[in-house]
C-alpha cells in the first residue's frame, strides 16, 4: 500500500487539506474483503440496537409501565443524539482520522449499553440510550472511510455491502433479541450489544488500517449547538403535539424556536471562518436535493419495524379481554370479595384488529427477519448496479417500492400474511436506498469534505426517522384502547398501556405515503445521479 504524503495545502475556506496516496490498489482481494467486513460489521452496532430495541419495547413496558406512549423515546432519542452528534463526529473524523472516530463511537456505545443494562430508572435509562445513540455516526463514518481505502471501482460495492449491514442486522437482531428477551429478559439484549463490541475493537484496531486523508482544520462548537437545540426542540413539538395541541400558542413555540435555530444554524455556519461545513457545498443541488430527499423519505424505513414488532407482540382483542376479566376475578379474591368470572364482561372501546401476542423469536421467524433478508441479497447488487447506472435509478426504485408498501399498510385489513409481503417489499426497498444514498454523496464532494459530508447524510436521517417516530407515537397516544370492566351491573373504565387503536396506526402508516411519494418525486426529478459511479474520483 502506498502511504506517500504530500504538505497540506489550503482549501477555498482556508483550512489546510492532507492530499495523500493511501489507497489499498495493490492489497489482495482477500485483505480488501477483510477490511470491509470489519468495517460492515462494527457498523452494524447501530442498526443492531435499533432494530433489537424497537422489536422489544413492547416487553420493556413492564419495567416502564408509567412512561405509556412515550416508550419510543428509547428510540426516539437516537435519532435526536445522532442528528447533533453525527455531524460533529463526522468533521472530526475529516481533522482527526475516520478510523479512530469510529472507535470512539464504538467506547460510546458501549458505555450506554452498561448503562441501559444496569437500571431501571427511566431518565438513566435515556442517558445511556443517549451515548448509545453516537453509534449512528459509525455508519456514516464508514462511507468515506470506505471512499479512502478501497481501490475506487470496489467503492460502490463497498457502500452496498455497508446497506447489506443493515440487512444482516435486520435478520439477526430480531433472532438473537428475540432468544435472549424471551429465555432472560430486555436487559440481556444490552450486554449483548456490550460483548459484541468488545470483541469487534480489536478487530478494528488490527485490522482496518487509517485513512491518510486529512483536512487540517478546527471546529465550530456554537454552530453545533444550535444543530443540536434546534432539532430537539422540533421534535419535543413533534412527539407531544397531540397531547399540548398542535395550534396552541405554548405548543408552537417549541417548533418556532427549533425551526429559528435550524435557520441559525446555516446563517452562522455561512459566516464564520471555520464552519462544520461549507455551506457552498451543502447547498450545491447534488448535496442538498439528496439530503431533502433523505429527511423526507426516511421515516418509514423506522416506522414498519416498530410498528409491526408492536402490533404482532400484542395479544389479540378475545386474549386481552381474558386477561382483563383474569385480572379483575383475582384483585377481587385478593381484596376478600371473590367474584365468579362468568358475572364478569370487558368490552374494548374502540377493539382494535391486530395482535398475535407473538414473543420476540416467533415474531423474528414470521414477520421480522425477512425484511432483512431481501436487503443483504439486493445491497450488493445494487452496489454493482450503481457502477453502471449511478444511483439515481435505484433511489427512484427504492422510494417507488417503499411508497406502494405503505399504501398497503395504510389500506389493508391486518393479516400476517399481507403484513410479511408487503414488509418483504420494503426490504428489497431497503437494499437500493441504503447503497443509492451514500453513493450520491460520494460522487458529490471533494475527499476532504467527505466525514462531514457523510454526516450531514445521518443529521437527515436521523432527523427524518426521528419525525417520523414522535409523529407516529403521538398518533398512537391519540389513538388508545379503553376497557370498560362490568361486574354485576358496575362498571369501570381503564386505558390499557401500550395498545392502540388501528387508527394509530393506520394514520400513521398514510402520513409514510405522504413522505415517501415526495421523496419519490425529488428521485425522479433529480439530476445528480445519472452517470455511472465512479467511486468518488
Amino acid at each position: 500500500m502506498s502511504t506517500t504524503q504530500t504538505s497540506p495545502v489550503p482549501d477555498d475556506t482556508g483550512a489546510a487539506v492532507t492530499h495523500s496516496a493511501g489507497r489499498l490498489d495493490d492489497a489482495s482481494k482477500f485483505r480488501i474483503a477483510a477490511i470491509l467486513l470489519v468495517i460492515v460489521l462494527y457498523t452494524e452496532i447501530a442498526p443492531l440496537q435499533y432494530t433489537m430495541v424497537a422489536a422489544a419495547l413492547q416487553k420493556m413496558t413492564t419495567t416502564f409501565p408509567t412512561v405509556g406512549g412515550n416508550i419510543n423515546w428509547a428510540v426516539i432519542i437516537l435519532g435526536l443524539v445522532g442528528a447533533s452528534a453525527t455531524p460533529v463526529l463526522g468533521k472530526a473524523s475529516d481533522i482527526w482520522g475516520k478510523k479512530r472516530m469510529l472507535l470512539v463511537c464504538g467506547v460510546l456505545f458501549l458505555a450506554g449499553c452498561v448503562i441501559c443494562a444496569s437500571t431501571s430508572n427511566w431518565t438513566i435509562f435515556l442517558i445511556g440510550r443517549g451515548l448509545s445513540a453516537f453509534a449512528i455516526a459509525t455508519q456514516f463514518i464508514s462511507y468515506g472511510l470506505v471512499r479512502d481505502l478501497l481501490p475506487r471501482k470496489y467503492v460502490p460495492i463497498g457502500l452496498g455491502f455497508i446497506g447489506t449491514g443493515v440487512g444482516f442486522s435486520g435478520v439477526a437482531a430480531p433472532l438473537i433479541g428475540g432468544v435472549l428477551v424471551d429465555h432472560f429478559d430486555w436487559r440481556s439484549m444490552f450486554w449483548f450489544l456490550a460483548i459484541f463490541t468488545i470483541v469487534l475493537t480489536p478487530l478494528v484496531i488490527f485490522v482496518v488500517p487509517e485513512s491518510t486523508v486529512r483536512l487540517w482544520d478546527r471546529i465550530d462548537p456554537f454552530g453545533a449547538v444550535l444543530l443540536s437545540a434546534g432539532a430537539l426542540l422540533t421534535l419535543l413539538y413533534l412527539d407531544n403535539g397531540q397531547n399540548w395541541g398542535w395550534t396552541r400558542a405554548t405548543s408552537l413555540l417549541w417548533l418556532i424556536v427549533g425551526l429559528l435555530l435550524l435557520v441559525s444554524f446555516v446563517v452562522v455556519e455561512r459566516r464564520v471562518s471555520r464552519p462544520i461545513m461549507d455551506m457552498r457545498l451543502l447547498l450545491n443541488p447534488k448535496v442538498s436535493v439528496v439530503l431533502l430527499m433523505t429527511v423526507i423519505g426516511m421515516g418509514i424505513t423506522a416506522v414498519q419495524p416498530l410498528a409491526l414488532g408492536y402490533m404482532t407482540q400484542t395479544p389479540n382483542s378475545d386474549t386481552l379481554r381474558g386477561q382483563i376479566a383474569e385480572g379483575a376475578v383475582a384483585h377481587a379474591q385478593a381484596a376478600g370479595h371473590p367474584i365468579p368470572r362468568d358475572m364478569i364482561r370487558v368490552f374494548l372501546d374502540p377493539g382494535y384488529s391486530y395482535g398475535n401476542g407473538y414473543g420476540m423469536v416467533q415474531y423474528a421467524v414470521h414477520i421480522g427477519m425477512w425484511a432483512g433478508v431481501l436487503g443483504m441479497i439486493v445491497g450488493p447488487f445494487a452496489g454493482a448496479l450503481i457502477r453502471r447506472i449511478g444511483g439515481r435509478i435505484p433511489a427512484i426504485i427504492a422510494f417507488a417500492l417503499l411508497t406502494v408498501s405503505a399504501i398497503g399498510f395504510a389500506v389493508s385489513q391486518y393479516s400476517l400474511v399481507t403484513y410479511l409481503v408487503l414488509y418483504i417489499l420494503s426490504g428489497i426497498a431497503f437494499g437500493f436506498l441504503y447503497a443509492a444514498l451514500p453513493s450520491l454523496i460520494v460522487e458529490a464532494v471533494p475527499p476532504e469534505q467527505q466525514g462531514i459530508s457523510s454526516g450531514m447524510l445521518g443529521v437527515t436521517t436521523s432527523l427524518g426517522t426521528g419525525a417520523a417516530m414522535a409523529v407516529t407515537t403521538a398518533l398512537l397516544n391519540n389513538n388508545p384502547v379503553v376497557a370498560h370492566i362490568d361486574i354485576a351491573g358496575h362498571t369501570t373504565s381503564q386505558v390499557i398501556p401500550q395498545v392502540f387503536a388501528d387508527r394509530g396506526y393506520t394514520d400513521g402508516f398514510w402520513v409514510m405515503v405522504g413522505t415517501t411519494a415526495v421523496a419519490l418525486v425529488i428521485a425522479v426529478l433529480m439530476r445528480h445521479g445519472r452517470k455511472p459511479a465512479t467511486g468518488g474520483e
